[in-house]
C-alpha cells in the first residue's frame, strides 16, 4: 500500500503539468539544445504538477461539490487524450519553434527538436524534483504527527509545516549552498591565478604587470592579464587607420594586489598616474564583469577611434562568473566600482579643465550595473563626468530600469527613446533609436543593448504579466512565435539568461565590436571619422573577433 502511494499520481497535476511541459517547448529568446530544452520541460511540468495538486487540494478544502464517479471518470480521461495530443502536437512542432530563434539570429536551421531525448530527460528531471517533494511531505506529516500529541490539529498542520520548512532551510543554508560555493570558488580561483603562457609578462614601464609596474604581473589575475595584453598597439591602430596612433594605456589591478577595495582603487591611481593616464585625451573607467573579464570587443572599438590617444583603467572585484559573484558577494562589484571612481574623479576634478582628459564610465553586464552605481548624481553635478556606455545592463540596474519605464510610451522597450534624447540614448545592431546627428547635452550616456538579451529583459513579473518588449513591434532578432505564457515564460528568460553567452555575436549577451564601433562614436563624439572609415573599421573588427580565439564573460 506504502508502494502504491509512492508511485500514484494526481490526475489534476498531471493535466496541469502537461500544459505546462507543452508551453515550455515554445520560443523565447535564445535557442536551446534538446539537454537544455528536457531540463526546463521537466521543471515546468514538476510546476505545473505541483499547481494541479494545490488546485485539487483547494477544490476539496472549499468542500466544492465534485462530478460523480462515472462522470469524473470520463472526464479524466478526456482530458487524459487532450493532454496527450497538445503534448505530441508541441513536441512535433519544438523544431520550426527552435528554428524561428535561430533564423533572426542567421544561424543554421536544426532538422529535429529530438523529441524522445528531451521527454526523456524531462521525465528524468520531473522525478527528481518529485521525489525531493515528497521526501519533504513526508518530513513535513512525521513533524504534523509528532506536534498532535502536543497542540491541536490545525496549529499542529501549521507548525509541521514551518518546522520542515526551517530544517530543509537550515541544511541547505548551512550545509549543501556553502559546500556548493566552496567547491566553486576552489575552481574559479586556480582558474584566476593561471597564468598562461601565450601572455607572457610585458617589458615595456609603461605597462602595468612590467618590472617597472607597481601592480605585479601575478597579481593581476587572468582577466587582467588577458586585458594588459591582448588590444592593438599603435603600430597597428596606425597601420589600419594610416595616421600617426599611440600606444594605448590599460590599467588593471586584481584582487590579489591589495587587502580591500579601497586600497585596490589607490594602487589603480598610482599606477594611472606613473604611465601618464592622464595626459591622454580620454580616460576610462571601466568596471568589468564578475570573473574581472573586460570585453576586448569593446576595449579595441575605443582605442582604434581614439587613434590610442586614450587610458582606461579597471579593478576587479571578484574572480566568481557574475550571476555567482551576485549571489555570494552582491555588495562587493558596487563598492570596488564606487571606490575606483572616487579616486579616479577626485584626481580628475584637481586638474585644469582645459588640460584634462575627458572622463567615461564603461560597464558591460553586471559590470554596467555596478559603474552606473559608481557615481553619485549630486556629487558630480559641479562638475560632470563626459559621459558612460553601459553594455548589456541586467534587468536590476536602477539607472537603466528608470529611464527605461519613462521613456516615450510611443517607443518599444527594447529600444526607447528616452525625453529629447539630449542626455540618453540606446543603441543596438540596428543602430541608435534616434538620428545621430540629433544634438547631444553637455553629458553622453549610451545603453547598447539587444532585444534578444535575457539579462537585460528578463523579469519576476513576467511570471504574471506579458513584458512590453513582446509587444509589436519586436527587436530584429526576437522570433515572431514568441508567446507569453503565465509563470513558464519566466522560467524559459531564466534559462535564457544562464546560456545568454552561447548566442552568436552580436545576439543574446554576446556584444560584437562593430556595434561597439558605433556606441562609442556616439558617446566621445568623434569627428574625425568618415562614415566609409567607420564602415572599414567595422569590417576590421568584426574580422578581428571572428579570428580572436577562446573567449571570456562574466
Amino acid at each position: 500500500m506504502a508502494l502504491g502511494h509512492a508511485l500514484s499520481l494526481s490526475g489534476t497535476g498531471l493535466v496541469a503539468g502537461t500544459l505546462f511541459f507543452a508551453a515550455s517547448l515554445t520560443p523565447t529568446l535564445v535557442p536551446r539544445t534538446y539537454m537544455t530544452q528536457g531540463v526546463l520541460a521537466g521543471c515546468c511540468f514538476a510546476v505545473g504538477y505541483g499547481a494541479g495538486v494545490a488546485a485539487r487540494w483547494l477544490w476539496r478544502y472549499l468542500e466544492i461539490p465534485e462530478l460523480r464517479a462515472g462522470a469524473r471518470s470520463v472526464a479524466n480521461a478526456l482530458l487524459a487524450v487532450i493532454c496527450l495530443g497538445v503534448a505530441i502536437t508541441f513536441l512535433w512542432r519544438s523544431a520550426g519553434w527552435q528554428n524561428s530563434i535561430r533564423a533572426v539570429m542567421g544561424m543554421p536551421p536544426v532538422d529535429s527538436a529530438h523529441p524522445l531525448k528531451v521527454s526523456a530527460i524531462a521525465l528524468a528531471t520531473f522525478v527528481v524534483l518529485l521525489v525531493a517533494a515528497r521526501i519533504f511531505a513526508a518530513l513535513v506529516r512525521f513533524a504534523v504527527g509528532w506536534l498532535r500529541g502536543f497542540v491541536p490539529r490545525r496549529i499542529a498542520n501549521v507548525a509541521g509545516f514551518a518546522i520542515a520548512a526551517f530544517l530543509v532551510w537550515s541544511i541547505g543554508s548551512n550545509t549543501l549552498v556553502p559546500a556548493v560555493f566552496r567547491a566553486l570558488d576552489s575552481s574559479y580561483s586556480k582558474l584566476d591565478q593561471l597564468i598562461e603562457p601565450e601572455r607572457p609578462q610585458p617589458t615595456a614601464d609603461g605597462k602595468t604587470g612590467s618590472p617597472a609596474s607597481l601592480v605585479k604581473w601575478e597579481e593581476l589575475g587572468r582577466a587582467g592579464r588577458e586585458f594588459i595584453a591582448e588590444g592593438p598597439g599603435a603600430a597597428e591602430i596606425g597601420a589600419f587607420t594610416g595616421r600617426p596612433a599611440r600606444e594605448p594605456i590599460r590599467v588593471y589591478v586584481g584582487l590579489g594586489a591589495a587587502s580591500d577595495a579601497r586600497a585596490r582603487a589607490k594602487l589603480a591611481l598610482a599606477e594611472l598616474e606613473r604611465v601618464g593616464g592622464f595626459d591622454r585625451s580620454a580616460l576610462v573607467v571601466i568596471t568589468p564583469t564578475g570573473t574581472g573579464w573586460v570585453d576586448p570587443a569593446s576595449m579595441d572599438a575605443l582605442e582604434y577611434l581614439q587613434q590610442g590617444d586614450v587610458a582606461s583603467v579597471a579593478v576587479q572585484y571578484s574572480y566568481l562568473s557574475s550571476p555567482l559573484s551576485l549571489l555570494a558577494q552582491p555588495e562587493y562589484g558596487a563598492e570596488t566600482a564606487r571606490a575606483l571612481f572616487q579616486e579616479i574623479y577626485g584626481r580628475w576634478t584637481t586638474l585644469p579643465k582645459d588640460k584634462r582628459p575627458k572622463l567615461y564610465l564603461h560597464g558591460l553586464s553586471l559590470g554596467a550595473m555596478n559603474s552606473e552605481r559608481s557615481a553619485g548624481l549630486f556629487e558630480i553635478l559641479g562638475d560632470p563626468i563626459d559621459g558612460a556606455l553601459w553594455s548589456g545592463p541586467p534587468f536590476e540596474s536602477r539607472v537603466w530600469r528608470s529611464v527605461t519605464d519613462a521613456r516615450d510610451p510611443t517607443t518599444p522597450e527594447w529600444l526607447p527613446v528616452f525625453r529629447d534624447s539630449r542626455l540618453v540614448r540606446f543603441m543596438n545592431q540596428s543602430g541608435p533609436a534616434v538620428p545621430p546627428d540629433k544634438p547631444w547635452g553637455p553629458l553622453r550616456v549610451v545603453y547598447l543593448q539587444y532585444a534578444s538579451d535575457p539579462i537585460v529583459f528578463f523579469s519576476y513579473r513576467d511570471a504574471y504579466r506579458q513584458p512590453d518588449w513582446m509587444k509589436a513591434p519586436r527587436g530584429p532578432d526576437v522570433s515572431p512565435e514568441l508567446g507569453w505564457y503565465p509563470v513558464v515564460t519566466m522560467l524559459q528568460l531564466g534559462l535564457d539568461m544562464a546560456v545568454a553567452t552561447t548566442t552568436p555575436i552580436g545576439h543574446g549577451h554576446v556584444y560584437a565590436p562593430q556595434d561597439y564601433v558605433e556606441a562609442w562614436f556616439a558617446v566621445l563624439g568623434a569627428q574625425d571619422w568618415s562614415s566609409a572609415d567607420i564602415a572599414r573599421l567595422k569590417q576590421h573588427l568584426a574580422e578581428k573577433a571572428a579570428a580572436r580565439s577562446g573567449g571570456g564573460g562574466g
